[in-house]
């Protein structure tokens, strides 16, 4: 239980650790920028406008730039995700751009792990010839592109992949949020919604942790809210960072968050809490799903979650009080983002909860957000190639799959099984992160072509045939990208210094010349400026404006509370009885799903999140940011005081962490932070990559562990479906 009132200062201090490591990003790229500026004669600074890519959120930046090099960077004030503040991980991860440990010119794989330098001739020459032979010997099925999408990348990879005729492109999602995406958007016509947090009044996450890394505009909403009074209960097998801010921690059972949900809506009918008006209006198949919840009670929760029955009521009852300003927040790589065989059943209950409740599009609720409408390339003059003929691998398998985010792991499988000839990863290291890495690598081994384009010498890399070396993204321009939200708006990623490696190309140049290597040229025929113009067309905003500005906001256009729009579901409305899943072959509504494993004796379940000052493994080789995770052993398991005891294990000790998977040793931090029956391991560690040196030994990786196994529904990882034990070890 935790009741104490913290404010923006109180917030800062309320915990050493979280303490550290805010000042340790900041100082740390100080002294980066003492090391690396050599300011001779008069000084010049510019400031230039862009977006941070240390993470997925991209949140608004200015770049400092003093006589030609990045000195430091700001939050870009008028930003939504940013509002005037940069996180440690945003400060880090820019210093990659002068890294000695960057990849500089093209590579060919010449035997294991090693590599020989090529031209881009070579390179482009080499790659579409492969390509092409195995369109024509396997058809354009049998060729993949997998990517962590940033802006030119949502246009320029999905455009090269249709341009050769396949259909299979891929997104990092797959272990990240495709479980959630999966069950809101066949409720709720959206893969997300936005939580309206500074104005409500009662806020639960389910596995979300605002202070363990994203927005930094999203902890200013929750301080806020704090501040007017809100209650903000954490439900999340660990005492996470933003427990801080918490009201209430819940050390709910890992894999139960499904049951919590059931039960709290049970609760809520049985109460007369729920919006029946808003349910009326706006659903189908209410009175489907209110039969089913009256098996799932706070009794029968108690048993699977931990949580007791007394406890689940007052929540409950406390949200209905507090509707339409009550939510429960809509996660990420979260509880329900990708972690266990119910979790997108999970996702569906949360956003059935909310809609329970009354509050989309309600202040201090959930709200369907809006972006801008951009417009696209003249289609006379830059003909988009057609659509490919097949549908895109996965689909068949699994249905409720977020068409455009696909399972990226798919290509794995069939590469296994001989059918997927050749994979193009873009800044996306599968083969470290989507599964199990043994699994991937052999593989990736069975493939004709694998290529990688990015700024390190990644696992996936090291598998490839040819490595092609990106800038990184404090050396180039992007595309224009629409930003969702209450407000919608515009921003722009703008090349701050010029390129420091000769040989690296950007994404768009990357594209536009390997397509002219493959025979596709064609559909390459703008440039990336030309492109922005007529992205911008619409807007009525000029291409001039948004360089000078970074960021420009719709203020005319934000959402207005209590407007509701039409849903882009089936039925048009909310769906609390889905026709889709059961034509899928799962249940129309939502019903209680078993996680698939479950820890006995003395084994435990091995769980996994992130830290504030690393982006999972993507920032693990910036000295500044490991040089933190190895003053404070960040890399360390957790461990629950009470099991540790029983099995004669102290905090520091080194362990032995033993899967089906794999064997890894590592030291222990024995804590009250975590439930007795989770073991928790952040996931920024375990590269292997002799390349990246800062690296390289540094923890063990979460994903050695984890079998290569998939969740029904959306085809998510079951990343937290893992059963270990630990033994004390000699160091």
């Amino acid at each position: 239980m935790l009741e104490s009132k913290i404010s923006r200062r109180g917030f800062i201090k309320a915990s050493a650790t979280t303490a550290a490591l805010a000042s340790a990003g900041t100082v740390g790229f100080q002294s980066w920028t003492s090391e690396y500026v050599k300011a001779g004669g008069q000084t010049k600074i510019t400031e230039i406008p862009s977006t941070c890519n240390g993470c997925s959120s991209k949140c608004g930046i200015i770049g400092h730039v003093k006589n030609g090099r990045l000195w430091k960077l700001s939050g870009h004030p008028d930003h939504p995700y940013a509002k005037g503040k940069i996180c440690a991980r945003g400060h880090g991860y820019a210093t990659l751009v002068y890294s000695k440990e960057r990849l500089t010119q093209p590579l060919k794989r010449v035997g294991s792990e090693k590599f020989e330098p090529i031209s881009w001739e070579q390179a482009y020459k080499e790659i579409g010839e492969k390509l092409n032979a195995i369109i024509k010997k396997h058809g354009p099925e049998a060729i993949s592109l997998t990517e962590d999408p940033r802006a030119s990348g949502k246009i320029y990879s999905p455009r090269f992949l249709h341009a050769l005729g396949s259909p299979n492109y891929y997104t990092h999602h797959v272990v990240c949020s495709n479980s959630r995406d999966a069950g809101f958007f066949h409720t709720l016509g959206v893969t997300s919604t936005s939580a309206d947090i500074s104005s409500s009044k009662y806020i639960m996450f389910i596995g979300r942790s605002y202070g363990d890394a994203i927005r930094p505009s999203s902890v200013q909403s929750l301080v806020e809210a704090k501040e007017n009074g809100a209650k903000i209960v954490m439900v999340d097998p660990r005492l996470n960072n933003t427990c801080n801010l918490a009201t209430e921690w819940l050390a709910i059972r890992p894999g139960m968050d499904l049951a919590m949900v059931l039960a709290m809506s049970h609760v809520l009918i049985r109460e007369n809490l729920h919006d029946a008006e808003f349910i009326k209006n706006y659903s189908i198949g209410f009175e489907e799903y209110s039969k089913e919840l009256k098996k799932y009670t706070p009794q029968w929760a108690e048993k699977l979650t931990g949580i007791s029955a007394d406890t689940i009521e007052r929540i409950a009852i406390d949200m209905g009080k507090a509707k339409p300003k009550a939510l429960i927040e809509q996660s990420w790589r979260g509880a329900f983002g990708c972690n266990y065989e119910n979790s997108t059943e999970t996702g569906r209950a949360v956003a059935l909860f909310n809609a329970m409740l009354g509050n989309i599009q309600q202040k201090g609720g959930s709200i369907i957000t809006t972006k801008p409408e951009l417009g696209k390339l003249d289609p006379v003059k830059h003909p988009s190639p057609k659509e490919p003929e097949f549908k895109k691998a996965g689909q068949d398998e699994f249905p409720l799959a977020y068409e455009e985010q696909g399972v990226a792991t798919i290509v794995a499988k069939l590469a296994m099984e001989g059918k997927m000839k050749a994979a193009i990863y873009n800044h996306s290291n599968a083969a470290l992160g989507y599964g199990n890495p043994k699994y991937m690598k052999e593989a990736l081994s069975k493939m004709d072509l694998v290529v990688t384009i990015d700024v390190q010498m990644s696992e996936t890399a090291l598998l490839s045939d040819y490595v092609l070396p990106d800038v990184t993204y404090i050396e180039r321009d992007e595309a224009v990208e629409g930003l969702s939200g209450k407000t919608p708006g515009l921003a722009l990623r703008q090349q701050m210094v010029e390129k420091v490696h000769p040989k690296t190309k950007p994404i768009d140049i990357i594209y536009t010349e390997l397509a002219k290597a493959c025979g596709i040229g064609q559909y390459f025929n703008f440039t990336l400026d030309g492109l922005n113009e007529q992205m911008l067309a619409p807007t009525g905003v000029s291409y001039k404006e948004l360089r000078e500005k970074g960021v420009i906001m719709f203020e005319d256009k934000a959402i207005v509370p209590g407007t509701m729009p039409e849903l882009k579901t089936p039925s048009k409305k909310v769906e609390f009885y889905s026709e889709t899943f059961k034509k899928a072959g799962f249940s129309p509504v939502v019903r209680w799903v078993e996680p698939k494993v479950s820890p006995s004796g003395e084994s435990f379940r091995l769980i996994t999140g992130k830290q504030a000052i690393h982006s999972h493994t993507q920032t693990a080789n910036v000295p500044i940011l490991m040089q933190i995770s190895k003053d404070y052993d960040l890399e360390r398991i957790w461990m629950n005081p009470a099991r540790a005891k029983k099995l004669g294990i102290k905090d520091g000790d080194m362990v032995e962490v033993k899967s089906s998977e794999a064997t890894s040793k590592v030291r222990v931090k024995v804590t009250e932070r975590i439930h007795p029956e989770a073991i928790f391991v952040p996931s920024h560690y375990g590269i292997t990559s002799s390349y990246l040196k800062t690296a390289k030994g540094i923890g063990f990786g979460f994903m050695e562990h984890v079998p290569f196994d998939f969740e029904a529904w959306s085809g998510a990882g079951n990343i937290h479906e893992v059963i270990v034990t630990v033994r004390k070890v000699r160091s």
